[in-house]
């Protein structure tokens, strides 16, 4: 009896581990045809250097450097940067995103907030690349008060000294833009009056006239540069994966202090936000369409 007992659980054994073998198997069979079918998704999360999702916590999902949202009162405040979200006007809340909890402006006021762009965003002050993605869902006409508006803003001084950044323009009907502005004192040596009214600073823009986005309705952005700190830097603008405009010979240098730099979001903008992604290098153009279509989102690159 003891013999067939023995004989019996040999077989069970046997078997059970055979079927573990099989689903492994069958698991990593799975896993290299996806990434064979895919291979956009490795070579997007290996440029990967940030992403908010937001749906747990407004801090960072990934990053190589501080994930962690700071709000400060000015720019200038540096020392007095709060860490966390500290804005009244600005909540995170549960669907209110593209693909689940989502950042919600309501209101323009003072104060900022921002990751840290130390190795967040990779600079070089020889050759530099990458890009940003985001979702913004608002009705420009009715939804923004009146004044510049800027969902992201990426620099150590401001929008006309070394900054990237996309806005819309001040009135309705409103234009969105892509600014890829370098060094003031470079461009604009003789300053006379308000530089975004100066025809220079205009001429450096990228705008897209009646952007896609509605009320209801979410629009990925994608901003993608090449080759900052050359002779042949280029910046171009893509709305849900179509290149809308790109501007090329961007030779102005882009110098910053590093540790200073931000990574801001919101200013003066009062709508929706979701998704936040940075890469460090630019992407190509099945990259950007791949993001674009993610079902959900980029934490699909992490999962």
């Amino acid at each position: 009896m003891r013999t067939t007992v023995f004989i019996f659980l040999t077989i069970s054994c046997l078997y059970s581990c055979k079927q573990k073998a099989h689903q492994e198997k069958t698991t990593t069979d799975v896993t290299e045809e996806v990434s064979e079918t895919n291979p956009t998704l490795t070579t997007l999360k290996e440029a990967l250097t940030l992403h908010a999702s937001f749906d747990s916590s407004v801090d960072a999902d990934f990053a190589l450097g501080d994930g962690r949202m700071y709000t400060v009162p000015n720019r200038q405040a540096r020392d007095s940067a709060e860490v966390g979200l500290h804005k009244p006007d600005i909540r995170r809340e549960d669907g209110k995103g593209k693909y689940g909890a989502g950042l919600v402006f309501t209101e323009r006021s003072p104060g900022y907030i921002y990751y840290p762009s130390e190795n967040n965003i990779t600079y070089n002050t020889e050759n530099w690349s990458a890009a940003i993605s985001f979702w913004l869902s608002l009705d420009p006409a009715t939804d923004l008060e009146p004044g510049y508006c800027d969902p992201i803003q990426i620099t150590d001084s401001g929008y006309n000294d070394a900054g990237i950044w996309v806005d819309f323009t001040k009135e309705n009907p409103r234009d969105f833009r892509l600014g890829a502005i370098g060094d003031r004192d470079v461009w604009n040596p003789n300053p006379e009056g308000p530089d975004n009214e100066n025809p220079i600073f205009n001429a450096r823009l990228t705008p897209v006239s009646n952007p896609p986005f509605a009320k209801g309705v979410w629009t990925h952005v994608l901003i993608n540069f090449s080759g900052l700190n050359t002779e042949n830097g280029e910046a171009s603008l893509y709305l849900n994966g179509e290149l809308q405009g790109t501007r090329t010979n961007i030779d102005t240098p882009f110098t910053w202090d590093y540790p200073l730099s931000n990574i801001y979001l919101g200013l003066g903008y009062i709508g929706l936000m979701d998704d936040l992604s940075i890469y460090n290098r630019n992407l190509s153009e099945d990259e950007i369409g791949t993001l674009y279509q993610l079902e959900n989102g980029v934490q699909t690159l992490l999962d």
